[in-house]
């Protein structure tokens, strides 16, 4: 049975998840550091896809893809998962969590862009209305409702050339995944980009020699509780469902609805760390869902 717009719908899932996992991975990162946070909750997530495979495809692994499939969705893994993430983490260190998610929003006017080079596909004139008023939303709640006034701000090169390297990591990474996916099942291909990514970042813990980092990290055990509700939300059903809905909708529509994960993390913060919503913020999400919502119509 065919589900009307199930692409849309599981781009949204993905958000929700990216969201839960988002907020997880910034208190276990607060405990044990970025790096611990990188490996493990890739190997978590890697665990969860590997019993949920086991159950649905009777594989554990993904033994059964093409060299196509392992080609492209390798590439998507090293750059989405592991080069985009590093630097969006490398980031938000140098220029702090607003202006780096700020910048971010730009992942879906890239990602349409990349996905019309490299794929053909286009938007029609009311889904690139659509785009834009998500991503406005997006900008107001990021820029204006975390903005704390100052008129003068001095940004370091360095940090506004990593976060563009992760918008280009995040964009390319989603386009090659499309590509790779096509007739392949996707929680599979989920495992093939956490597989690579996870290699890539032992490579880099083990030539800074950051494992007594990790190994001190891994006893925390909050932060391990943490990291386990990450993984689950994050890894597993985030970039499982964005899969889904790469293959069911067109790159550039999901990447902007994927994207609505800052709208949605806001009960998330005001349920855990008790924050308030300012007005600008719930303008903000209304334009946001607005726009979302003009892709179902």
């Amino acid at each position: 049975m065919e589900i009307r717009y199930l692409g849309e719908i599981m781009a949204l899932v993905a958000a929700l998840g990216m969201a839960g996992g988002s907020i997880s991975f910034e208190v276990a990162g607060k405990k044990v550091g970025s790096l611990t946070v990188n490996i493990v909750r890739l190997i978590q997530g890697m665990i969860f896809l590997s019993i949920t495979s086991l159950y649905m495809r009777g594989l554990p692994l993904p033994t059964d893809a093409s060299l196509k499939e392992y080609t492209f969705l390798g590439i998507s893994g090293f750059i989405g998962m592991f080069l985009g993430d590093l630097f969006m983490f490398e980031s938000f260190v140098l220029l702090g969590a607003r202006i780096t998610t700020l910048i971010m929003t730009t992942v879906p006017v890239v990602t349409a862009l990349t996905a019309w080079i490299l794929l053909g596909e286009t938007l029609s004139f009311q889904e690139g209305i659509a785009v834009l008023l998500t991503i406005g939303g997006i900008f107001l709640v990021m820029f204006y409702g975390n903005g704390k006034g100052e008129k003068k701000e001095k940004f370091p090169i360095k940090g506004i050339l990593c976060a563009i390297g992760g918008v280009l990591g995040q964009s390319l990474g989603m386009v090659f995944s499309k590509i790779g996916l096509e007739s392949y099942d996707p929680i599979a291909a989920t495992q093939i980009r956490i597989i690579v990514a996870t290699i890539a970042f032992i490579i880099l813990i083990s030539m800074r020699g950051k494992w007594g980092e990790v190994k001190e990290g891994m006893k925390d055990k909050k932060a391990l509780k943490w990291l386990v509700v990450g993984s689950f939300f994050g890894p597993f059903i985030g970039v499982t469902a964005m899969l889904i809905a790469l293959k069911n909708a067109s790159a550039g529509i999901v990447s902007t609805l994927s994207s609505t994960s800052p709208i949605l993390v806001i009960p998330f913060c005001i349920l855990i760390f008790k924050e308030r919503v300012k007005p600008v913020e719930i303008l903000g999400a209304v334009i946001s869902v607005g726009g979302a919502s003009l892709f179902f119509i």
